[in-house]
């Protein structure tokens, strides 16, 4: 209901509409109207009052689920999307909404997250102006292969930005988009799991978009960027980005479940920025040094070392090193 109030007043972005004309176009009682907008100036959207009636007032175009979904070309991924402001984390909410029997394909995005994780409990910087979402799937597999999800993500991921912005994209194992070098989106997949099957699986993805690069906390200045920063060219549509990662994603999700898991780890080959590069890889307290050799079929990273063995790395945080 609170969402419907704001999709309102945003379809007159920058005009006054009076608590009348919402009663009326919503069925809500004026209580109601004055309660979803107390509760959406507390979530930090600025809004305007005058004389019982309300403006929105946001520089930033806004990511709403009735415009997404007036645009989305898809058949399961975002038939159901849950929209918010801000968060602690998208994948939290998913996995709440999964435990409350959320069909597959549901969405959870929103405009920034408080508490936003990457790959080993990390802190994912999360403002206004990228694109932060989770997506629900309860796939037909064996929690052993969960990980070939992420490849599935990161192929959908790497596709519409290089498709949608020409941007040369590569992936560096298992799951970070990178841009010259520099992570412009992360992938963060978690599971639950009832004896030998799946229950559900979430899997985040956060894209850098229309964000600057002075808003980047010092120690990540010269390992991250955005697409605005890269396009140089003012701010991009953080909706079609969205849609477009959706639909992509939709499609190679449904080649994986035809059993088609191997045309997708080619094509993340060809993106892969980890193969034939020097690595050194850190699974718990030991660090693995060699040359990247390949991906095999359970996504698992072969690493060939200096004495010339194989290291099979199923998990572990990837560096890549000169």
């Amino acid at each position: 209901m609170k969402n419907k109030v704001l999709e309102s007043l945003y379809e007159k972005k920058g005009e006054f509409v009076s608590i009348d004309e919402l009663t009326s176009q919503l069925g809500f009682e004026h209580s109601q109207i004055l309660d979803h907008i107390k509760t959406l100036k507390k979530e930090g959207y600025t809004i305007n009052i005058s004389n019982d009636a309300f403006q929105l007032n946001e520089e930033l175009t806004l990511i709403l689920p009735h415009k997404l979904k007036s645009i989305l070309d898809t058949s399961r991924i975002g038939n159901e999307i849950h929209y918010f402001r801000e968060v602690d984390s998208t994948n939290e909410v998913a996995k709440k909404l999964a435990i409350d029997g959320a069909p597959e394909g549901t969405v959870v995005i929103a405009e920034s997250q408080s508490k936003g994780r990457g790959r080993r409990g990390k802190k994912w910087i999360s403002p206004m102006g990228g694109a932060w979402m989770s997506v629900i799937l309860r796939p037909d597999i064996l929690p052993i292969n969960a990980p070939q999800l992420t490849f599935t993500a990161g192929v959908a991921a790497a596709k519409t930005l290089k498709d949608e912005y020409g941007l040369e994209v590569g992936i560096k194992w298992p799951n970070d988009i990178l841009i010259d070098n520099k992570k412009v989106c992360g992938i963060l997949t978690e599971i639950s799991t009832e004896r030998d099957a799946i229950d559900y699986m979430v899997i985040g993805i956060g894209i850098d978009v229309n964000i600057d690069l002075g808003s980047f906390p010092p120690e990540l200045k010269d390992t991250a960027t955005s697409i605005k920063s890269e396009l140089r060219d003012g701010d991009v549509s953080r909706m079609i980005l969205v849609q477009k990662f959706l639909e992509n994603f939709e499609e190679i999700y449904n080649e994986f479940s035809k059993g088609n898991f191997h045309s997708i780890l080619n094509k993340w080959r060809e993106y892969s920025k980890t193969i034939g590069s020097s690595v050194e890889v850190k699974t718990g307290t030991k660090i693995i040094k060699g040359e990247a050799v390949g991906v095999n079929s359970d996504g698992a990273l072969i690493v060939e070392l200096n004495n010339g063995s194989l290291e099979k790395i199923i998990s572990g945080e990837c560096r890549h090193v000169a």
